[in-house]
């Protein structure tokens, strides 16, 4: 009997084995294919399918941004359903191949309706901590009239559950504990080149508007969006939510930084936080924040967006609360038919500054606006617990595009001004911090 169980073991791991081997010989054939014929077959011009890196990057810059330019390989799980589900080739993890769990759904799989599916905008959807491959993100986007791919960046398949040939995990332990392991066995190297290859992926695409996609990740994923918008030139537009660069400085994460030496959290900080990338997007950015953020404080957040120099929109809320909320806020999707669509444009915070006795500033919109408000706090810049912050509202005065409100008190610490138009669209000045 023990020889029997043991032999039926053998037979299984030797199965398991067999088709994964089979699983990644089919994806290097199909990989060569997609290589060679990605562009040409759907007429992308080369600029399009391959990422022309900002010469600001810097020279630890770990990833292979010419290789992560190429159509992985990649497999279709399901087909049938509304929204259609795969695996694509990630890079090789501790000495293995690795695959990647994805959603992938268009206005065409919805409806099941091929036809539907021609030129499409397309967005790639990056989830954050303790989340995975969103089926409902996908869905979301496609019903906006976008083809949308939605992965999974912690190694696991459909059922939540590790893929035997999976990336690294997403926990904190992963993220922070491994420093000094190679970089290519890290999990933000991993994360940042899976985001990068799901966009190539679906570059190859026939249904695809090769000049029209755009990203967007939530917490981690806004984390990771940061970064991938300095690194891959080929998206149009950005919207990292919530996630920002500055870790070591302020954040929910300083108690992992001081177990680090100072060595090790040089090393961290250069590698894998954004602050050393995305300052050299050249694309549109969107930062959305509340101002209560357990994780990503104002202080952090405003070094992180002021790297950007140029095409940079704000939209801060101290009640937004932090999650996987895939529908808010309407800025968004404002945002992206902006950039993608030429559609109304959000309003932007030309200046907002205090002159004697009042806060005064002006708005370029072309669409109505309706209501601005200042915002400001007295609680100290660095506190244990962010959530914790009280903001207080002083409603302003708008005069067509300038706005006018009482000045801070002495003892504010950090100040803006939310301005709101006809569509309900609230955008934001950048904090203050007298």
């Amino acid at each position: 009997m023990l020889f029997g169980k043991s032999r039926l073991k053998l037979d299984i791991i030797m199965n398991t084995r067999n088709r994964l081997l089979s699983f990644h010989r089919n994806l290097i054939i199909i990989g060569l294919v997609c290589m060679i014929s990605a562009c040409s077959s759907v007429g992308i011009h080369r600029d399009h399918c391959t990422i022309s890196p900002s010469q600001t990057l810097p020279e630890t810059t770990p990833w292979d941004l010419a290789a992560l330019s190429a159509q992985p390989a990649m497999e279709w799980l399901d087909r049938s359903d509304e929204v259609q589900s795969l695996y694509y080739e990630g890079l090789p993890y501790e000495g293995h191949a690795t695959r990647v769990f994805a959603y992938y759904a268009t206005p065409g799989t919805l409806a099941h309706d091929p036809s539907l599916d021609r030129n499409l905008p397309a967005m790639v959807l990056v989830h954050g901590g303790g989340g995975t491959a969103f089926r409902k993100w996908a869905e979301l986007w496609a019903k906006r009239g976008y083809a949308a791919i939605a992965m999974d960046l912690s190694g696991n398949g459909p059922d939540g559950n590790r893929l035997p040939d999976g990336g690294p995990d997403q926990s904190d332990d992963t993220k922070f504990g491994k420093i000094d392991a190679p970089p290519q066995d890290q999990w933000t190297y991993h994360a940042v080149a899976n985001a990068i290859l799901a966009h190539s992926l679906i570059l190859g695409f026939t249904e695809i508007d090769p000049q029209q996609t755009a990203v967007t990740g939530i917490s981690w994923g806004g984390y990771l969006t940061c970064i991938v918008a300095g690194l891959d030139n080929r998206f149009r537009a950005a919207v990292p939510v919530y996630g920002c660069g500055f870790l070591d400085t302020d954040s929910i994460w300083l108690k992992r930084f001081d177990q680090m030496t100072s060595a090790q959290r040089r090393k961290w900080m250069q590698l894998w936080d954004p602050s050393s990338y995305v300052g050299s997007t050249s694309i549109p950015i969107l930062f959305v924040n509340g101002g209560k953020d357990f994780a990503y404080p104002p202080d952090s957040y405003a070094k992180t967006y002021g790297l950007v120099q140029k095409n940079r929109y704000l939209r801060i809320t101290p009640e937004l609360p932090h999650g996987h909320i895939f529908d808010k806020p309407p800025e968004i999707e404002i945002f992206i038919e902006q950039i993608l669509h030429k559609g109304e444009p959000l309003p932007v915070v030309r200046t907002a500054k205090v002159s004697g006795n009042r806060v005064i500033g002006n708005v370029t919109s072309r669409t109505k606006l309706v209501s601005a408000c200042l915002r400001y706090t007295t609680d100290p810049l660095h506190i244990p617990d962010n959530t914790k912050r009280e903001w207080i509202t002083v409603p302003a005065k708008l005069e067509g595009k300038r706005f006018t409100a009482p000045a801070t008190p002495s003892n504010a610490t950090i100040w803006f001004v939310n301005v709101t138009d006809e569509r309900n669209a609230t955008v934001s000045s950048e904090l203050m911090f007298p």
